[in-house]
């Protein structure tokens, strides 16, 4: 009985140390001294899901919905709810733009193409989607490297915890909102922030 709780206890362990290798977030991806020379969002250029290249710079006067997303989520349904904001509010000025990560216990493994597909398919999502990236560690994009380090992004930094984080960057290409995955793109929380920067 007592090497079975050691071993059970042993397994608890491992997994834990797992899961803490898997989330932790590495710190401030950028190290002390380095600068970076875009200042806002749409300095940023980006492969569509598509591989063409999208200058963010072409979405100056929008406000702007950032979500990494992934198709093996607990939160995977929340592209049905991305999809509803995108309709109600696109004409007045927001954009949704899914950026794929296979960062969270591999719940992104698919290609470019199978992403699109699936996202096509199972959620008739027409906003935006970009070529896959890595949102955290040591391949971290660009782009999210400027969102989640405090250095040039102080009120809203920090690491992405899960798939499905967001920012809501205004009209300039400020980021004034974050939100975490359980934050339900439909939720009044969201709603509110993002009538508030089409206001502006």
């Amino acid at each position: 009985m007592k090497k079975y709780v050691m071993l059970l206890a042993l397994v608890v362990l491992i997994i834990a140390s797992v899961a803490i290798a898997l989330t932790w977030d590495g710190g401030d991806p950028l190290k002390e001294g380095e600068k970076m020379a875009e200042k806002s969002v749409l300095d940023f250029t980006m492969k569509s899901i598509d591989g063409t290249d999208v200058k963010l710079d072409s979405y100056s006067g929008k406000v702007l919905l950032l979500v990494n997303v992934a198709s093996k989520c607990g939160y995977t349904s929340q592209y049905r709810g991305l999809e509803s904001i995108y309709g109600k509010y696109k004409e007045q000025g927001l954009v949704v733009m899914g950026f794929p990560a296979n960062n969270f216990f591999w719940q992104e493994p698919g290609t470019n193409e199978e992403i699109k597909t699936f996202c096509t398919k199972n959620f008739n999502v027409s906003f935006p989607m970009f070529a896959k990236i890595s949102v955290k560690g040591g391949e971290i994009h660009p782009l999210y490297k400027f969102l989640t380090s405090k250095q040039t992004n102080p009120e809203f930094g920090g690491g992405i915890s899960w798939n499905f984080n967001k920012f809501l960057v205004d009209r300039a290409g400020k980021v004034v909102a974050r939100f975490s995955s359980k934050d339900e793109p439909e939720s009044q929380k969201v709603t509110q922030a993002i009538e508030q920067a089409l206001k502006k």
